[in-house]
């Protein structure tokens, strides 16, 4: 099957996600082409998409925003998945007991349950290098609030571990495809796109 993994990605960290997920696909017989959103200009030519945005005050980057609004049709027919990438530091829960995984989820995620249905959604631990801030950045950095890293912990917090095992659950879902209707098989007769509660 042919996948496109495309990413939306400030500083290398998700980008880094995305080049991991399209690895561990290709070990999996997939045909996998790994690419910023930005530069995924036509995704016709695609049987089934892994999207994944950096998350900045709970939203997704904005090329990775328009790009699901803009081809919301054809993701909508083709089985897609999701992650974000944010959260630093080791701790996995807030002050409440909560999944942080689950509180810093991005916002435009629900829009996008609503209007393309992914399979799945996942929120992924991201990496801090202060080295290669942009200015604005820089300046949040160094803000009072931050003393000893407190907002923005420094590190590489990305779970490899987890990240390669959701890909191979997509590879497994993948390998199962010929049972996914015409959207994905156009001479198939069933009409739309996998129910995700059947193939999770």
């Amino acid at each position: 099957m042919r996948v496109l993994v495309a990413y939306a990605s400030r500083y290398g960290a998700t980008r880094g996600i995305a080049e991991r997920i399209a690895e561990v696909l290709r070990q999996q017989d997939q045909e996998v082409v790994v690419q910023p959103v930005r530069e995924a200009s036509d995704p016709s030519g695609y049987e089934a998409f892994v999207i994944g945005s950096a998350a900045y005050y709970f939203h997704w980057m904005m090329d990775a925003r328009k790009f699901v609004r803009r081809h919301r049709d054809l993701l909508a027919s083709r089985p897609v998945w999701l992650f974000s990438s944010g959260p630093l530091g080791t701790k996995t829960e807030d002050d409440q007991g909560r999944d942080l995984r689950t509180v810093l989820e991005p916002r435009e995620i629900e829009e996008f349950r609503n209007t393309i249905s992914p399979v799945e959604h996942r929120v992924f631990f991201g990496a801090m290098d202060p080295g290669g801030l942009n200015f604005t950045h820089r300046l949040l950095f160094k803000l009072p609030a931050n003393r000893d890293n407190a907002l923005f912990p420094i590190g590489d917090f990305r779970d490899w571990s987890d990240i390669e095992a959701w890909a191979r659950t997509i590879g497994v879902e993948l390998r199962g495809a010929a049972n996914w209707p015409a959207a994905v098989h156009p001479d198939a007769d069933a009409p739309g796109k996998p129910d995700p509660s059947l193939h999770r």
